[in-house]
């Protein structure tokens, strides 16, 4: 079974890598950046679809079921994810793009994976994690594409925005308080486990002190705007941005 587990992981690498070698190729004129948030996206869009269905309608439940023995398509999942997490890691140390916080949520991810995955248990509130985390990830990819494309001071920049930070206050935030929870209480998760989902929270906690410091600075913006044009004045240039979480 470790054999094949081991495959599905070699094989997730490999199609992560290769498609990040095919969005390069057809991107010859943009940054190596581009290609990788376009893998990001990817693969954001069908964890998020994958893990919610396998969370909310697959079962077992996570908040009820927490340290159970994992199922075929959690295996699945966990082994798409892990190829792809290692590649994202691997890449941004090669780029050195990211700072420690996201460095720890990727290096906490790929240890919580294999070690579900060696287990053969508990992958159930692992995918519930990988679900509330994943979520946003897809808004925050089309963020920074509007960026790059010069369309994001738009209506379509405000909602996008509006949606990463509701998504993420009310899923990674709120929704992670009962998945840790869950996870505590729950005698069958080993508390190697336990500690691992206690560090992914906070550091969706650090996440989300960077995040309210953008709104702040967004909306204290947003005032500007307004007061200079009652003023007559000219709009801004610039707004802020939240972190790459």
């Amino acid at each position: 079974i470790m054999l094949s587990i081991v495959l599905q992981v070699a094989c997730s690498l490999l199609a992560w890598f290769s498609l990040y070698q095919g969005f390069a190729g057809r991107n010859q004129h943009r940054t190596p950046e581009w290609s990788c948030r376009l893998v990001t996206l990817m693969h954001g869009l069908l964890v998020t679809f994958f893990s919610g269905y396998i969370a909310l309608i697959d079962g077992p439940w996570p908040l009820t079921h927490a340290g159970y023995p994992n199922t075929a398509a959690q295996v699945w999942l966990m082994s798409l994810s892990l190829g792809y997490f290692i590649f994202d890691f691997c890449w941004c140390l090669h780029f050195k793009t990211e700072n420690e916080l996201m460095l720890s949520h990727h290096l906490l991810s790929i240890c919580g994976m294999v070690l579900v995955l060696a287990m053969g248990t508990s992958a159930t509130e692992v995918n519930a994690v990988v679900f509330v985390s994943e979520i946003t990830n897809p808004l925050l990819q089309v963020r920074w594409f509007l960026r790059e494309v010069g369309r994001y001071h738009s209506l379509v920049g405000d909602v996008v925005d509006s949606l990463f930070v509701a998504l993420f206050l009310g899923l990674r935030i709120v929704g992670g308080v009962w998945i840790v929870h869950s996870v505590m209480t729950s005698p069958r998760t080993i508390w190697m486990l336990k500690g691992g989902v206690l560090a992914m929270y906070a550091v969706s906690l650090g996440f989300m002190l960077h995040i309210c410091s953008f709104v702040k600075r967004k909306w204290m913006k947003k005032y500007s705007l307004w007061r200079n044009e009652g003023k007559g004045g000219q709009h801004p240039k610039t707004n802020g941005h939240p972190p790459a979480c």
